[in-house]
């Protein structure tokens, strides 16, 4: 999979976090300071990147109420067309592959916030993800005042945005913990600084990798 000890292969890099952190502004950041250090990379989403995948968004994000349960299979289902689909064909290619989520979210939001046990989530991750793994996942942390002020200065907010301040502490728990246990593959970034302080420890954090 990606994580051989070819220098010169393509990377998988992720960013993460609770709602309202900047990930999806700071994803075109990631990718256009990768374009100028010469490295050709695209950006996904999950929910989403592939046909299938945002169908399942809409269904995720939308009105209809979704047992836990489901909702962990939904993200795993549109996740293996991800997987198959989008970023293995690009990494397989040389190009680098930037996603706004991947699987640390399952265990902070279906475990963390809605309580699926980690043994359970591991399972599927095994049987799905098959040995990939990110090189590099950004973890954008604020406390969740911050985030939630920041997510409901928007328009409209989703049905994930909804949820109550307790379930997105275990959120951001959860994420906290995935981050203690990474041996270096998540790195914490301070999404309460201003945008280009945010984006410095970015840059710093790539260059680990290059």
């Amino acid at each position: 999979m990606t994580n051989t000890n070819n220098r010169n292969r393509a990377r998988f890099i992720t960013l993460e976090g609770g709602e309202g952190v900047g990930k999806s502004s700071n994803l075109a950041f990631v990718q256009n300071w990768l374009n100028q250090q010469g490295i050709r990379a695209v950006t996904t989403r999950e929910p989403g990147g592939t046909e299938a995948g945002e169908k399942v968004r809409a269904l995720f994000l939308g009105d209809e109420a979704l047992t836990p349960l489901t909702e962990l299979l939904l993200m795993f289902a549109a996740r293996a067309e991800h997987i198959s689909r989008v970023i293995l064909p690009a990494l397989n290619k040389g190009v680098w592959v930037v996603s706004d989520r991947f699987c640390d979210a399952s265990y902070a939001y279906q475990g963390g916030g809605r309580g699926i046990e980690t043994e359970f989530i591991a399972a599927l991750e095994q049987r799905v993800l098959q040995g990939l793994q990110p090189d590099l996942t950004l973890l954008l942390d604020a406390p969740v005042e911050v985030g939630m002020a920041r997510a409901r200065r928007r328009q409209k907010i989703d049905r994930m945005e909804s949820e109550n301040h307790a379930f997105f502490e275990n959120v951001r728990t959860a994420y906290l913990q995935r981050a203690a246990q990474s041996l270096g593959r998540i790195r914490i970034i301070d999404a309460t600084l201003p945008l280009e302080g945010v984006q410095q420890q970015i840059a710093a954090a790539l260059k680990t990798i290059i």
